[in-house]
């Protein structure tokens, strides 16, 4: 291990954190877990990002891989093993500006992506959050405010720079390495340290954004009708539904839709929107025409002790009013958790089901739900949050990544159908035989 270490000191430039350095104890956690990794490893550039996976491979220690380090279930840090943090490579450029392609780092937020498109009039079909990494987002999915009309992140990545677990740099894209291009728009980090995505970007205008919320007793109608509306609606309006939430009344909580159509125009935008306003009792509305890049919100630290424990699953149209129905149910239960309901479809479902690793473009919706508190509390709540899944499992198929807070056997299964799972291991082992890249919802080799 000295040896290894020694000639890491030689060939690192970047930061290398240990216990008992000042900037350990940030290093050490990520947005929402704490870890105690034996070494926090900072790249500098590329070269350094070859460094780190050659050290970790070399000692055999657990590595994880941090990009924002959002990830509910904690892969941006570990225990006794070895974190590469990405955010030195940050950099955000426009490199085709008549494409529209962006080259953006393995360690940017998106937040620093609508900052450096916003004076070329281009936008990128995202998150919602400024401070989620685009890497992490990306690799698994990317469900945010234009994806009806524009898909998911990945749909609009044309190129990656891949570090492998050998430490071989390669570029993948449709025409270099079109297995592994294939792989990492779905499987996530199983298949090497992304440093770089390119990504095409679209023109955009100002959007009408903003949220209509109802009272909690409308819920099922309200709930219902949306879902009805959505599968109609113009692509351009994309919108998820929230209710529940424990720290705005929980079961008495308004339901609150958020909405965002893609265009400046006023009376387009109100055909688009005002269904939705129909649908009950109006309590709140502040939609308004906004730039596109401020649809992306701030990020939040939970304060320390906050755990969350956050499951998904997707839902075909025949089964959605049976999920809505238990949905709207428990959510007007004492103790429910928190509940949030996303359309997809559109141009999503317009991409072939074995284009990419993102496995269920069929779906009419996604929804998560989640607890909040200290462990103990969750502890005590989970027979209950059990027994709703238990009562959904029936309607539902697959999860989604990005919003699942465990990564067990069943998760992966659940993210993975199995003729998706059999390409990506025969791309795993490959790409990485040894699984150095296990910290993730993992395909073994």
């Amino acid at each position: 291990m000295s040896t290894t270490l020694d000639t890491l000191r030689r060939e690192f430039s970047g930061d290398i954190i240990e216990p008992g350095d000042p900037a350990y104890e940030l290093a050490s956690r990520t947005v929402l877990t704490q870890g105690s990794p034996a070494y926090v490893l900072r790249p500098a550039n590329v070269a350094d990002v070859q460094a780190a996976v050659t050290f970790a491979a070399a000692t055999g220690l657990p590595l994880s891989v941090r990009g924002g380090g959002h990830a509910f279930a904690g892969f941006g840090t570990n225990d006794d093993g070895v974190v590469i943090d990405l955010g030195r490579l940050s950099e955000v450029e426009v490199v085709d500006e008549d494409r529209h392609v962006i080259r953006v780092g393995g360690g940017a937020t998106w937040g620093q992506v609508v900052d450096t498109l916003a004076p070329y009039g281009l936008s990128i079909s995202s998150g919602d959050t400024r401070s989620v990494g685009v890497g992490g987002l990306t690799l698994t999915g990317g469900i945010g405010w234009k994806v009806r009309k524009y898909g998911l992140a990945l749909d609009n990545l044309v190129a990656a720079e891949v570090v492998l677990a050998s430490g071989e740099i390669v570029h993948a894209s449709a025409q270099w390495n079109p297995d592994l291009f294939w792989a990492i728009r779905g499987g996530g980090g199983n298949f090497g340290v992304v440093t770089a995505l390119e990504l095409e970007a679209h023109v955009t205008t100002d959007v009408y954004f903003g949220h209509v919320a109802f009272p909690a007793t409308e819920l099922a109608t309200v709930l219902q009708g949306w879902a009805d509306y959505l599968r109609e609606a113009t692509e351009d309006l994309t919108s998820s539904v929230e209710f529940a939430n424990p720290f705005a009344g929980g079961p008495q909580a308004p339901v609150v839709v958020h909405v965002a159509f893609d265009g400046d125009d006023a009376d387009q935008a109100a055909r688009a929107i005002d269904p939705i306003r129909r649908l009950g009792t109006v309590i709140a509305d502040d939609v308004a025409r906004v730039p596109a890049a401020s649809m992306l919100v701030e990020g939040m630290t939970p304060p320390p002790g906050l755990r969350f424990v956050t499951r998904s699953g997707f839902v075909d149209k025949e089964a959605a009013s049976d999920v809505l129905a238990i949905l709207a149910e428990v959510g007007t239960t004492e103790g429910s958790p928190i509940m949030a309901v996303r359309s997809v479809g559109g141009a999503v479902a317009r991409v072939p089901e074995d284009a990419t690793a993102y496995a269920h473009r069929r779906a009419d919706l996604m929804f998560a739900t989640t607890m909040a508190g200290p462990p103990p509390a969750l502890a005590a709540a989970q027979p209950a949050f059990d027994a709703v899944w238990e009562r959904l499992a029936p309607h539902v198929s697959g999860a989604y990544a990005n919003f699942l807070s465990s990564a067990s056997e069943a998760d992966v299964e659940a993210v993975y159908p199995a003729e998706t799972y059999e390409r990506l291991s025969s791309v795993k082992r490959e790409h990485d035989p040894g699984n150095l890249f296990a910290g993730n919802h993992n395909i073994r080799p």
